[in-house]
C-alpha cells in the first residue's frame, strides 16, 4: 500500500515537470506582439514605451535625439530642408536656430569651426528661443579666451615685425656709418696729403719768387750796364 502511494506521488511529480517544461517552451515561442509591451525593446536595446503613452512632443524629441539629432540635422541641411532663422558668431564659436516646417520642429545648434557641438530639437518655439539665447551667451563666454589669444598673437606679430624693421634699420645705419667712417678716413688722409702738398708748394713758391727777384735784379743790372754812357741812361 505504501509502495503504491509512493509510486503515485512520483508519477504526479513527473507529470508536473513535463507541464512546466511545455509551458516554458510555449512562452519562448510566443510572437513579440503577444508579449507584454513593457518588455519590448528596440534593436539598440532601448526600452520602447507603450503606444498609448508616447508622451509630449519634447519627450518624443528626446527619444529621437537618442537616435542621433546631429546626423538628422546634417542630413536636413544637406537636403536644404531647413530654414535658418538666426545665427550668431563669436570667434570660432557659433549658435544657430533652424526651423523644419514639415514637422514644425526647431533645431538649436551650438558649434565650433562649423562642427556641431550640441543639437537640441524641440517643437516649443519659446523654449527653442531661450535655448538659442543661452547658446549665444555660451559662445560669448567661450570666445573670450580665443579672442584674447588672437589679440595677443596679433600684438606679438606686430612687435616682431617692428623689431625686424628696427633691426633692418639698424643694419642699414650701421652700414652707412661704416661707409661714413671709411670715407672720413679717406678725407682725413686726403687732407693730410693736401696740407703736405700745400706746404711744399708754398716753399716752392717762395723759392721761385726769390729766384725771380734775383733774376730781375740781374736783368736790371745788365740793362744798366748795357746802357751805360748812353743818353738818358740811369733814369
Amino acid at each position: 500500500m505504501k509502495h503504491s502511494i509512493t509510486l503515485r506521488r512520483l508519477m504526479l511529480s513527473a507529470g508536473a515537470l513535463v507541464l512546466l517544461q511545455q509551458g516554458a517552451t510555449a512562452w519562448a515561442g510566443m510572437p513579440v506582439d503577444a508579449a507584454d509591451p513593457a518588455a519590448m525593446s528596440n534593436t539598440a536595446g532601448e526600452r520602447v514605451p507603450p503606444a498609448g503613452n508616447m508622451g509630449s512632443a519634447d519627450e518624443q524629441a528626446s527619444v529621437g535625439a537618442a537616435q542621433g539629432d546631429v546626423a538628422t540635422l546634417m542630413q536636413l541641411i544637406h537636403d536644404a530642408q531647413l530654414v535658418e532663422l538666426r545665427t550668431t558668431y563669436n570667434a570660432s564659436f557659433g549658435a544657430s536656430l533652424f526651423f523644419y516646417p514639415p514637422e514644425m520642429t526647431y533645431y538649436v545648434v551650438l558649434f565650433q569651426d562649423k562642427h556641431f557641438w550640441r543639437v537640441i530639437r524641440s517643437q516649443d518655439e519659446a523654449r527653442s528661443e531661450a535655448i538659442y539665447a543661452d547658446f549665444v551667451r555660451q559662445t560669448e563666454q567661450l570666445s573670450q579666451v580665443e579672442i584674447r589669444r588672437t589679440e595677443l598673437e596679433a600684438q606679438k606679430t606686430f612687435i616682431e615685425r617692428v623689431i625686424a624693421i628696427s633691426e633692418e634699420r639698424a643694419r642699414r645705419l650701421q652700414a652707412d656709418l661704416a661707409i661714413a667712417r671709411m670715407q672720413q678716413e679717406r678725407v682725413d688722409d686726403y687732407q693730410r696729403h693736401a696740407r703736405g702738398d700745400t706746404a711744399a708748394l708754398n716753399a716752392q713758391k717762395a723759392q721761385a719768387q726769390a729766384q725771380l727777384r734775383e733774376l730781375q735784379r740781374q736783368v736790371d743790372a745788365l740793362q744798366r750796364a748795357t746802357e751805360s754812357g748812353l743818353p738818358g741812361a740811369g733814369r
